[in-house]
């Protein structure tokens, strides 16, 4: 039996993000049960290319580059779905970026970044492998590292 999700009016679409990660991808936007607008997580939804996946629907929400960057160490191949007027205005697929700027807090506690107020900076050094280097401490770190 086919799973049918209602149409967003206006907002966004994150399809093809590995299965189990839909959360992490709410968490990195933000959204808990507190935001005031429709939003649907499916999770495990079968997939014809990697088996199985989950898909983020949120409405009223636009994705600054903070955001599509971080969805993208968590999810490398997820597309983003630009909604507007219940159809798809834009179609982007993410990519993992050469730098990651405020983004995320630096792990490692002595670094510079977590003494001072200076916006924390990542190098993607292994994009095969999704590990970042500290543009300030010089620590390297895997992605989930930087997420969780």
């Amino acid at each position: 039996m086919p799973l049918v999700v209602e149409k967003i009016e206006n907002g966004t679409v994150i399809d093809h993000i590995p299965a189990g990660m839909g959360l992490k991808v709410l968490e990195i936007l933000k959204i808990d049960r507190n935001y005031g607008a429709r939003v649907a997580l499916m999770m495990n939804v079968p997939s014809k290319k990697v088996g199985k996946k989950d898909i983020v629907k949120v409405e009223g929400k636009s994705l600054d580059e903070k955001a599509v960057n971080k969805i993208a160490l968590v999810a490398p191949n997820a597309t983003l779905n630009i909604i507007k007027n219940s159809n798809v205005v834009e179609k982007k697929i993410v990519q993992l970026p050469k730098e990651l700027r405020g983004a995320f807090k630096c792990p490692n506690p002595d670094c510079v970044t977590n003494l001072e107020p200076i916006e924390t900076l990542f190098r993607m050094e292994k994009p095969e492998e999704r590990r970042l280097r500290c543009g300030f401490c010089e620590t390297m770190f895997e992605a989930k590292e930087l997420i969780s």
